[in-house]
């Protein structure tokens, strides 16, 4: 990894409210909205800020970012797996609507302390090194998501977290590209281990994006029906 990248915990003197699907973020340009995306960035805004503050005071970190500079160039966010069970959590997608993102008034709830967690799991939501919508990426395969993944690892430990759970799929880039969900292979050089494999229900549609998900697999000589699959990588702390 270049020597001036740097990992560490996301804390309240900047909040990363958003994705880095348009590119690095900074505190100067995380509210230039992209004008080729029509989301209504000024609510998530609103809605993300308070949620991921609320996160980070009651659980430490909720995210782990990679800094070249001044700017974001790489994330992991990760949340309790009691939290991501609550009403309107949703699927917990800072650039969503309910339910596929938290409700608006997700935050007002009260998230239970650590010790008052029986299920001490933290759940990877989503890892992404530069933009991955973007051609040019200069920070993929640096070795940003293994250390990103590293410093949850020995961060959740120290805590008293218990297990790591990550959900993904096959190894194929459109995975990667689109959802931010690192293949199976990546968890497994880190110690994870397949907890559990079951079809991905949007997976079974058809679409445009299933069909360049099974074209990549025969190109593979991946088993299409294996292509629409979702897997459970768990890491045992204890």
């Amino acid at each position: 990894m270049s020597a001036n990248l740097l990992v560490e915990l996301m804390t309240e003197e900047f909040i990363l409210w958003r994705c880095l699907h348009s590119g690095p973020l900074s505190r100067r340009t995380i509210d230039q909205f992209p004008a080729s995306n029509p989301l209504d960035w000024d609510r998530y805004r609103q809605r993300n800020t308070p949620l991921l503050l609320k996160l980070t005071r009651t659980y430490g970190a909720c995210a782990i970012i990679a800094r070249q500079g001044d700017s974001v160039v790489g994330m992991l966010r990760f949340y309790p797996k009691v939290v991501g069970a609550m009403k309107g959590a949703g699927y917990l997608c800072l650039q969503q609507d309910s339910p596929a993102g938290p409700g608006d008034e997700f935050a007002d709830q009260e998230f239970p302390p650590l010790a008052a967690i029986q299920d001490k799991t933290l759940s990877v939501h989503c890892l992404m090194t530069g933009s991955n919508q973007q051609k040019a990426n200069p920070f993929q395969r640096k070795g940003l998501g293994t250390q990103m993944t590293e410093t949850l690892i020995d961060w959740a430990q120290a805590r008293g977290w218990r297990h790591i759970e990550a959900d993904s799929f096959e190894d194929l880039p459109i995975i990667y590209e689109i959802t931010g969900s690192a293949g199976h292979t990546f968890w497994k050089k880190l110690g994870f281990h397949l907890a559990d494999r079951h079809p991905h229900p949007h997976l079974q549609e058809e679409n445009e994006f299933v069909r360049q998900l099974l074209e990549q697999a025969r190109a593979s000589g991946l088993n299409s029906d294996r292509a629409r699959d979702q897997l459970l990588m768990r890491l045992d702390l204890t």
